[in-house]
């Protein structure tokens, strides 16, 4: 097994969630992984690594099923990586949580069930499988006109357990509070994270989602009257959305969002929302399209206090990255396809994808040439006259080649370097975009 030193250096940061033969079965599935030119099943992970007449293909399922690591630990580890190597020190982290379906099939996989899938064709939007939470971290990067969101946690949440999803998503940003207790974090979420788990939020922690459109703001709280009996913790009701929009002026501002710059207009309202966040206070902003007919096109929920309006319109359209997330981890990547079934495996497969797509965003934007595949793509493609920035599909291909052209270039006479060419040669034949190789055989 070969990992380039490039990638290996990265990876010999995570050496302390791993015991040595652990870690070692880790480095060899990871590049299984980005290597695999089939279905990311674990004997395919074992497979793209090459190690398939070396280790026997139990050693890749007991790292999933048995073996001794934490995927919360990994997680973690890699948020320190990523606050590290690609964020300005001390800033604020901008943080997106979601939740998403991987399919599954059998009647003994551990946690599958029907549930709700928002990207399931048809009108029921139903599908079988797993369910996870995610939390990513939204980070800029200098060759990107958008942020990218790079996944760290994730915890399963099953139909009828104890916990709900915003339950789930509050333990995860617990962890991420205690491993980083000098930072600010910023989190968005769409309408379905609010709730009673995300009241005893630290002041350092702000959090940002839709309303929905029955949704109820009051007043803040008045001043002590003096009088006997507790005060007041709300005040007058303000009423919903669209009635608080009816009887408020709407002021123009500038908004960046979804790669545009966009003329928008906002009314911002101070207040509670009661039945979210109890007493904490927060503040109404209201968004509506310019030309736009309607009473409003948009509305948000923040307990951010001291951040522009215009800010906050934009920090929330940064939550699109997580659903751009779980395309590409899906389609590209092909997490979710492996078929184990026992409890640990399940819940540790996932967050392995998830850490490898991390993993693979990081070492291009430290060792990618996004100049050099995007002038290259483009030739190759000349219809794809609008492309401006590199893609996860072009990072992904980008360390694919790494690993591969490694492997062959590297390799010692024991090994048969004849007939790894040929097999080199094969495996470069199956990739949709094949890239000259920067050394000499």
């Amino acid at each position: 097994m070969t990992v380039p030193p490039s990638l290996l250096a990265l990876l010999q940061v995570l050496r302390p969630c791993f015991t040595a033969p652990t870690f070692r079965t880790f480095s060899a599935l990871v590049t299984g992984l980005i290597g695999a030119n089939r279905r990311r099943t674990v004997v395919g992970m074992l497979l793209g690594a090459g190690m398939t007449h070396l280790w026997p293909h139990d050693r890749a399922h007991y790292f999933f099923a048995r073996a001794r690591w934490s995927a919360d630990q990994l997680g973690l580890a890699l948020a320190r990586l990523i606050a590290q190597r690609l964020l300005p020190q001390d800033a604020a982290l901008h943080v997106a949580v979601d939740d998403t379906l991987f399919k599954r099939r059998g009647k003994k996989v551990y946690g599958a069930a029907w549930q709700h899938d928002g990207s399931a064709t048809g009108a029921k939007k139903t599908g079988f499988g797993n369910n996870w939470v995610v939390l990513g971290l939204l980070v800029p990067l200098p060759f990107l006109d958008r942020p990218v969101c790079l996944p760290v946690l994730a915890r399963l949440w099953r139909p009828g357990s104890e916990a709900s999803k915003v339950e789930l998503a509050r333990q995860l940003v617990g962890l991420l509070l205690s491993a980083f207790l000098a930072r600010e974090l910023c989190l968005v979420g769409d309408a379905a994270y609010h709730g009673k788990a995300l009241r005893d939020l630290p002041e350092r922690c702000s959090w940002t989602c839709r309303m929905q459109r029955n949704g109820v703001f009051y007043a803040p709280a008045p001043p002590p009257t003096g009088r006997r009996g507790h005060p007041r913790w709300k005040g007058e009701r303000l009423g919903t959305p669209g009635e608080i929009a009816a009887a408020t002026a709407f002021t123009r501002a500038t908004v960046q969002r979804y790669g545009r710059t966009e003329t928008v207009r906002l009314a911002v309202v101070a207040g509670l929302w009661w039945g979210a966040f109890h007493r904490r206070a927060c503040r109404l902003i209201l968004i509506r399209d310019e030309g736009s007919d309607k009473v409003y096109d948009l509305v948000l929920v923040t307990t951010d206090l001291s951040a522009d309006p215009a800010a906050v319109v934009s920090r929330y359209a940064w939550r699109w990255q997580i659903e751009l997330l779980f395309l590409q981890v899906k389609q590209i990547l092909g997490v979710g396809q492996a078929r184990n079934r026992v409890q640990r495996a399940v819940e540790r497969t996932v967050p392995f994808g998830l850490a490898v797509y991390t993993l693979t965003v990081i070492w291009y934007a430290l060792h990618g040439r996004h100049e050099a595949d995007l002038a290259r793509r483009r030739t190759r493609e000349p219809w794809l006259t609008g492309k401006a920035t590199v893609s996860f599909e072009d990072m992904h291909q980008a360390l694919r080649h790494e690993v591969l052209e490694h492997r062959i270039t590297h390799v010692i006479a024991a090994h048969n370097p004849t007939q790894q060419i040929r097999v080199f040669d094969l495996e470069r034949c199956a990739l949709p975009d094949t890239l000259p190789l920067r050394h000499s055989r």
